[in-house]
């Protein structure tokens, strides 16, 4: 079985956007590809490696083709979230799910801090971190956004992948789950993203001396 690079996985959702928000009842890869920032050569490569859904010449059908994508990232299986840490960046995620963004339902919002645990966040009670395990099994979690900080991210990452969580969105700066070759995890560094746009700053501040 061929096996399918991420990179073209994680363009499937900039694809499905677009193609949600359009107008047109067909377009193609070209069309496609000016709209999302990538060439038509890539995003016909990356249809590809799941079928045949356009046709040489015509493009591609919006409505069949969003369905398609859809299915793909089995938005259409009903995809439920925890998210563990009730700071400032975890409320903030529950909050932004809560205003309609039900392709991912966020489930539980958990913390160990005992004077939030209870509070109400958007439509979630904070929960503590204690339960994380009952409330995996509970609500049938297959992805966790970690919002912990560093010290606690590989601990709680251990339990979430031990509980059955197979993906993990994690904003802590430390790796989780190294030893869960199972568990798909993605790292995010706020820090590390601003620091490399600082090099694109230069690069124009440069040009216009």
């Amino acid at each position: 079985m061929q096996r399918i690079p991420d990179a073209a996985i994680r363009r499937l959702p900039a694809y499905l956007r677009w193609l949600t928000e359009c107008q047109q009842e067909r377009v193609t890869s070209v069309m496609l590809g000016q709209a999302t920032g990538y060439s038509s050569e890539q995003v016909r490569k990356d249809l590809a490696y799941f079928g045949a859904f356009g046709t040489r010449g015509v493009g591609y059908d919006v409505a069949a083709l969003r369905e398609e994508i859809y299915h793909i990232l089995r938005l259409d299986r009903g995809v439920r979230a925890m998210v563990v840490g009730a700071g400032h960046l975890g409320t903030a995620l529950v909050r932004y799910v809560d205003q309609g963004h039900q392709d991912v339902q966020i489930m539980a919002l958990l913390d160990s801090n005992p004077a939030i645990i209870g509070s109400q966040v958007g439509s979630l009670r904070v929960e503590s971190v204690d339960r994380l395990e009952e409330l995996v099994h509970e609500f049938g979690i297959g992805i966790a956004v970690l919002t912990v900080p560093k010290e606690a991210a590989v601990t709680v990452a251990d339990r979430l992948a031990q509980s059955g969580v197979r993906a993990i969105l994690n904003f802590a700066p430390v790796a989780v789950c190294t030893h869960y070759p199972d568990v798909f995890v993605q790292p995010i560094d706020l820090t590390l993203e601003l620091q490399a746009l600082s090099y694109f700053v230069g690069q124009r501040e440069q040009h216009t001396l």
